[in-house]
């Protein structure tokens, strides 16, 4: 079974969640920053507002609006000087770190996560503009986040499909209008079958494409029983984990759902152009 981290969304700080997953070389917020900076670029909105699933304490925030590495944030949060700070004066010394690294024009991030600490920490330190504690999964959105989401340019997640299902997403689209539907940007593991999220995408009016023959790895299994559960549910899928899951290490596909006639203007393989020297992505049925 898939190992569970649920504890280190509930602490009063970020520490413990950049330690365990530093642990298992957690990579997939670095291979987001780099998909969501030209995704961004792509849409080319002034002040772009972003609406991060699944957010945590902030880390996709942080390297949407900082002139920061995931490495550089394991550095920080693991620093000796930092470890020895009560949660209240590190958040004091976050806040300076990171408003000493702001880029010029970051985007507007909003943070949804059921983890009230994540959430608070996010909005604590700056990270976040707007934080949302929901759980869309049991329940409809609230009006804040309903007026939050329709201003939404981006929406963003790395590694919450799983977690969270069509269902939210149904909801969450649902807060928007027709012919301003934002995007929809995703690093999901190739262990959880994207296709409802399609499906629900579709029926918005936003069009699947998904980054052919390139996947990123997400991070190192935490024992053999993960690694088999991964490998089970790859084989229920007819997918392949040679040189993959196989080797030691979740991977995640990318997509990216938008109107059709932004994909006329612009395919997945343009808009991610230096992220695959393979084949181009395609649209998902749906």
């Amino acid at each position: 079974m898939k190992a569970d981290f649920n504890d280190i969304y509930h602490q009063p700080d970020p520490r413990p969640y950049y330690d365990r997953l530093g642990s298992l070389d957690y990579a997939v917020p670095h291979h987001g920053q780099r998909v969501f900076r030209k995704v961004l670029d792509a849409l080319d909105v002034d002040t772009p507002t972003v609406v991060d699933l699944c957010c945590s304490y902030g880390v996709n925030a942080a390297l949407l609006k900082c002139d920061l590495t995931l490495d550089h944030l394991y550095d920080h949060y693991r620093d000796e000087d930092m470890a020895c700070l009560a949660s209240e004066e590190l958040a004091d010394a976050d806040r300076a770190f990171y408003e000493d690294r702001r880029r010029r024009t970051p985007p507007r991030v909003v943070g949804i996560d059921t983890s009230a600490p994540a959430v608070e920490y996010g909005l604590q330190v700056g990270l976040l503009d707007e934080g949302l504690i929901e759980n869309m999964e049991c329940d409809d959105p609230s009006p804040e986040l309903a007026a939050a989401v329709s201003e939404a340019d981006l929406i963003t997640v790395t590694g919450g499909i799983g977690y969270i299902t069509d269902r939210s997403i149904d909801r969450l689209l649902d807060c928007t209008l027709p012919g301003q539907r934002p995007w929809f940007a995703a690093l999901c593991l190739r262990t959880v079958d994207f296709t409802p999220v399609a499906d629900t995408l579709a029926r918005h009016g936003l069009v699947t494409e998904q980054l052919h023959d390139t996947t990123f790895p997400q991070r190192r299994f935490a024992d053999d029983r993960e690694r088999d559960f991964a490998l089970d549910s790859l084989a229920a899928q007819g997918l392949d984990p040679a040189g993959k899951e196989d080797a030691g290490e979740y991977h995640v596909n990318v997509f990216l759902a938008r109107p059709s006639e932004h994909i006329a203007a612009a395919p997945i393989d343009t808009v991610l152009d230096d992220m695959t020297s393979s084949s181009s992505g395609s649209p998902l049925p749906g």
